[in-house]
């Protein structure tokens, strides 16, 4: 009966358009009271417990990260100094879009915000350099996706104070697998660009070194605000939490330096911040009390051992989890399916040998696959909007399905060689 309730309550939810946050904590209440004996008290002390943790404060740190680094306008700087060493190869600026993703994800957490950061400026330039229009929206939208992956990544930060699973240990384990799904993307760029030489057009004027050494030279306060973050983790200096101060302090005083950074601004990044913050944690907090009703019924263990019953492999397992996530991408936005989901799928992964990082960044890579899904699809909205209707949804949508695909095949090769993600982890920690 207690599984009638979940399944009928979350179909409702996923149709009614209801707030989620809301709809999964009635369901998780609902749960506790009529099969768990009336005890919600349990409910109320694990979200109690979870919002008062120090891990928590983290989040707004890094969403603020990502709010200053737009308003202070280094985006257009990092733009500027990577374009060139890319504009003689096949798919040009295409890959630099990818690039300067990459390093924006690096310094937030937000992949909407990455997208909206680099694609602002991307957009108009390669337009007016006759670059096909949804191509450009479609690798802006493959590369924003890095922001989630690469850390300082929002997700994985909620993924692992959701599941108990070290952040330290998932924000390193995502820096070899977000540089090499970065370097997935530029590959099926190169294709495409094979396959239909008209997308980019080509440049074969050539740039100065000593231009490139000078842009390249100019973008020193990247790397800062990288190793502020990373480096102090990597280097046992601060926990996850230090390190999103230090990077959100090292932000700010850059901001101000060299970029374009006011009082005004930093005051609307603030309450940028905050509002973002609020959304993310009235989900979570539905989630947490969904999940203490889960783990209180022994919903997982009893999953289990039916799929058990029934002598399907861990790795058939894993691609019905997988199918799942493609079909919740359709219906929810990235991190609200993953709060969702992780209450059922997180138990039973690990039950089935799994180890808990890998699947922090499994689960990660599936929410970028969310991103570029519609029609929910939150960066086909954002670019879409930046090109104010040149480029409607259906063509970002279809612009962005290659890297679609490449994303499930590089779920495909980590799965295959899991050290990929796991080397680094094991090395440091």
């Amino acid at each position: 009966m207690a599984w009638s309730v979940l399944i009928f309550g979350l179909a409702v939810v996923i149709s009614s358009g209801a707030k989620l946050g809301a709809a999964l904590g009635l369901i998780g209440w609902l749960l506790l009271y009529f099969f768990a004996g009336g005890a919600t008290r349990v409910a109320v002390d694990a979200v109690w417990n979870f919002l008062t943790e120090f891990t928590i404060s983290a989040i707004p740190l890094f969403i603020l990260m990502g709010d200053v680094l737009m308003e202070s306008n280094l985006s257009k700087r990092s733009y500027s100094a990577i374009a060139p060493l890319f504009r003689r190869v096949k798919g040009g600026l295409l890959h630099t879009n990818i690039a300067v993703c990459a390093i924006f994800g690096a310094m937030s957490g937000s992949s909407m915000a990455v997208a909206a950061a680099v694609g602002s400026v991307a957009y108009p330039e390669l337009s007016r350099l006759g670059y096909n229009k949804p191509a450009v929206v479609g690798s802006l939208a493959a590369g924003g996706t890095l922001g989630l992956l690469i850390p300082p990544s929002m997700s994985l930060l909620v993924f692992g104070a959701l599941t108990d699973t070290s952040i330290g240990k998932l924000f390193i384990a995502g820096i070899i697998p977000g540089v090499l799904l970065s370097l997935f993307f530029m590959v099926t760029i190169y294709f495409l660009c094979r396959a239909q030489p008209d997308i980019a057009p080509v440049d074969s004027q050539p740039v100065p070194v000593k231009q490139i050494i000078a842009d390249i030279i100019g973008m020193w306060p990247i790397p800062i605000i990288i190793l502020s973050v990373l480096g102090s983790i990597a280097l046992g200096f601060a926990t996850a939490t230090e390190a999103a101060a230090i990077g959100a302090f090292t932000t700010i005083l850059i901001g101000f330096v060299i970029g374009d950074l006011t009082w005004k601004g930093l005051w609307k990044c603030c309450v940028a911040s905050i509002g973002t913050f609020a959304a993310v944690s009235f989900v979570i907090m539905g989630a947490i009390i969904l999940a203490q009703a889960v783990a209180t019924l022994a919903l997982p263990t009893q999953l289990l051992e039916m799929l058990q019953s029934v002598n399907l492999g861990k790795y058939t397992i894993l691609i019905l989890i997988v199918i799942v996530y493609l079909i919740l991408g359709c219906f929810f936005e990235g991190l609200s399916m993953m709060i969702m989901t992780l209450p059922i799928a997180f138990p039973l992964m690990i039950s089935l040998g799994f180890d808990p990082v890998w699947f922090g960044i499994v689960v990660t890579i599936m929410i970028e696959l969310a991103m570029l899904t519609p029609p929910v699809g939150s960066n086909l909205f954002v670019l879409s909007a930046i090109t104010k209707g040149e480029v409607s949804l259906g063509q970002a949508a279809w612009a962005a399905s290659p890297y679609w695909i490449t994303i499930l095949l590089f779920i495909a090769v980590i799965t295959v060689f899991p050290d990929i993600v796991l080397f680094l982890p094991r090395l440091l920690f």
